[in-house]
């Protein structure tokens, strides 16, 4: 073991704070990294105030990582000592069972699922569950700290021409938007929206558009549609303007929701072609307003997405340096997290 320092919240109700804490020590196969930029996720948030009711403290977030090799495993092959890097959602899976064979770790099934770069097992154990943490460990702690170490083959390479620091949140907001965009297939042509204008949303648009189709962007803030038009979408339109959105009916190919807690859908249905989808990457609450027997008639589907693969999160590293694709970001000092925090809550973040 060995000492790291970081910023952390000891329990649900308490701010970020400098704290020192325990890692293990890296095993041959593994890398030390120095942690030089950190995304801010709303994950972040509701984790840290146990929003999902499933927090380990002290909770120490950060899953969009960019940093440098400081030590390589005697059994690492890929990267060497000041390589940059990135280090998305997860640091490892079973491995073994039939998603993880496939190269979906993000949906891993083994006994605890992935083992998330912070907040531990997806699935912790119980007592009932004789020794079934399979990772040995009940938490991890991210990226808000000097260094973290990671298995080699879940770290991703920061292609030349991204900017490291606008590299970090693809390793979150880019993949998680990306990840539905390819396997629904969105291809040049596709009439697509977005629903909901912040880090997932403005990522999603610009991607979207990178991938040739057309875009438009459906926001609670009036503010953002002229943000939304600057960043590359067709079109951007208030979300509840019935007015706007009635000319819009039966039109789009796939519809991509990023608003991030729990919301009425049921209007935006109507605005999908026959065999659109209607994806969720922002919430993980009920849908509201699904009315089946629409679908059926249109033969449409609602369904969600989680984060993204290993091997889908280094594509879209590579799309986005070959492209031109970055996400806006507003550098700050970690001592300034607190203040991020309430920034983001209150919609403020740019």
């Amino acid at each position: 073991m060995f000492q790291s320092i970081g910023y952390g919240a000891k329990t649900a109700r308490s701010k970020l704070e400098p704290m020192t804490f325990e890692r293990d020590d890296p095993k041959p196969n593994e890398l030390v990294i120095e942690v030089l930029y950190a995304g801010v996720c709303h994950s972040d948030i509701h984790q840290v105030k146990n929003e999902w009711a499933n927090t380990v403290y002290p909770c120490v977030p950060g899953h969009e990582i960019v940093g440098r090799v400081k030590q390589a495993g005697a059994e690492t092959s890929r990267f060497k000592e000041g390589d940059l890097v990135g280090v998305g959602c997860m640091i490892d899976s079973c491995r073994q069972c039939e998603a993880c064979s496939a190269g979906d770790q993000n949906y891993c099934e083994g006994p605890n699922s992935w083992l998330a770069t912070y907040n531990g097992p997806m699935t912790p154990a119980t007592e009932t569950e004789d020794g079934a943490n399979m990772y040995g460990r009940d938490n991890t702690y991210g990226g808000y700290s000097d260094v973290v170490v990671v298995p080699e083959d879940f770290v991703l390479r920061i292609p030349e021409g991204l900017d490291p620091k606008a590299a970090a949140p693809i390793l979150c907001a880019g993949v998680t938007t990306w990840s539905p965009l390819k396997h629904w297939g969105v291809k040049a042509g596709d009439k697509v929206a977005v629903l909901g204008f912040g880090g997932l949303g403005h990522m999603a648009a610009k991607l979207a558009k990178a991938l040739g189709a057309e875009v438009t962007v459906l926001t609670s803030t009036p503010e953002k549609i002229e943000d939304a038009k600057r960043l590359g979408a067709d079109a951007a339109h208030i979300e509840t303007d019935k007015t706007a959105l009635a000319p819009l009916a039966g039109t789009f190919d796939f519809i991509l929701s990023t608003v991030p807690e729990k919301h009425e859908i049921g209007a935006l249905l109507d605005l999908m072609k026959r065999d659109a989808a209607f994806i969720v990457v922002g919430n993980l609450d009920v849908a509201d307003g699904v009315d089946n027997s629409k679908l059926a008639f249109k033969r449409q589907t609602v369904g969600g997405s989680l984060i993204g693969n290993l091997q889908e999160t280094q594509d879209v590293l590579d799309f986005c340096a070959a492209n031109g694709v970055a996400p806006e970001v507003e550098m700050i000092d970690i001592a300034e997290i607190n203040d991020a925090y309430v920034k983001i809550e209150n919609g403020e973040a740019r």
